[in-house]
């Protein structure tokens, strides 16, 4: 069985709007659909009480954010296989099926993705997860479709099935037991990269994590915070570095956390020349949030990597995403002449 869980904080509308294709596309094909609601004030919790009888509720007593929120909701569902679809989500009929036959047929496989589209721009893709995510040397996110701010459009030059790096947490089909067994997401990150995070723990662990774009969803995207918002600036690059430093190899640790705060500071004088004086305080502050929290961090990457079974892991890619972009003008995944994934 599969259990569908939308994590909802206030958002009453986007629940009207997004929930009739998860339920009529989903309860189809055996899934349960449930919403998992963070403490919501305004009326969501009525609404799907009254609009969608077949929908189960778990009620959150307050916003625990995206992070917590799916970790308090997944231990109180039982299904084999869990979903943690985003709220302004739309899917497709019998978007769960490619999904599940691959984790049935691949055991080996922790969790998949389907192919992210925008749901305001359909023929392309969509930022948050395309068909499917990798870092970089430096611990930055692109994905199969998407680099930087470049956008594909989708001709079907991603419709193969692919492992990946990260699979996005817009629309993550895991099985419950691998979620578990790797601790979960890490509530400390609140939002942003947390189930990049976590695909680094199962990677490292030996699980896979794949792309499979015979399953396709629209996302609208950006819903909660928009890209140039100071607080998502501040969770990225924060969530960023906690992530590098939890789960990086020792060998590559120092080197590349000297490299980032450069590259950071270079970031930060960038937004200052645009104006963006927020943006470039959200970067400082969360590079100092960043040392605060470090050394909390330090039983967690020692047990992290006492469970690594390799840390050379082959989606993680060995450039520089940021002079690919910039000096070689490798716009696309498929101009990357340096991956070797």
């Amino acid at each position: 069985m599969i259990a569908v869980i939308i994590l909802n904080w206030n958002g009453s509308e986007m629940l009207r709007r997004f929930l009739p294709s998860v339920v009529s596309y989903s309860e189809v094909d055996g899934a349960v659909v449930y919403v998992a609601d963070n403490g919501s004030t305004d009326d969501s919790v009525e609404m799907v009480c009254r609009e969608f009888p077949t929908v189960h509720l778990i009620l959150l007593e307050e916003n625990y954010g995206f992070a917590e929120g799916y970790n308090r909701a997944i231990k109180q569902v039982h299904e084999e296989y869990v979903v943690m679809l985003n709220s302004d989500v739309e899917v497709t009929p019998h978007w769960l099926i490619p999904l599940r036959n691959y984790l049935d047929s691949h055991l080996e496989v922790a969790a998949c993705q389907p192919k992210l589209l925008s749901y305001t721009q359909r023929s392309h893709f969509e930022y948050a997860g395309a068909a499917g995510g990798y870092i970089d040397r430096y611990g930055y996110p692109f994905c199969r479709g998407r680099l930087m701010q470049c956008i594909e459009e989708d001709h079907g030059q991603y419709d193969t099935i692919a492992p990946v790096f990260w699979a996005s947490g817009a629309a993550l089909f895991i099985r419950r037991a691998d979620y578990e067994a790797a601790g979960g997401l890490d509530a400390r990150f609140f939002a942003h990269m947390e189930e990049i995070d976590l695909c680094w723990r199962l990677r490292a662990r030996g699980r896979g994590i794949a792309c499979v774009p015979q399953s396709v969803v629209y996302h609208v995207g950006g819903a909660t915070l928009k890209r140039e918002n100071p607080n998502k600036t501040y969770l990225n690059f924060r969530n960023n570095l906690l992530m590098i430093y939890k789960n990086l190899p020792p060998r590559d640790l120092l080197y590349v956390l000297r490299m980032r705060c450069l590259l950071d500071h270079l970031a930060a004088f960038s937004f200052l020349l645009k104006g963006q004086w927020s943006n470039a305080l959200a970067v400082w502050q969360a590079r100092r949030e960043f040392r605060r929290l470090k050394p909390l961090l330090a039983i967690q990457r020692a047990d992290n990597l006492r469970h690594a079974r390799f840390d050379c892991i082959p989606e993680r890619a060995h450039f520089s995403l940021l002079i690919s972009y910039y000096l070689r003008f490798e716009r696309r995944f498929s101009q990357l002449k340096h991956i070797k994934l």
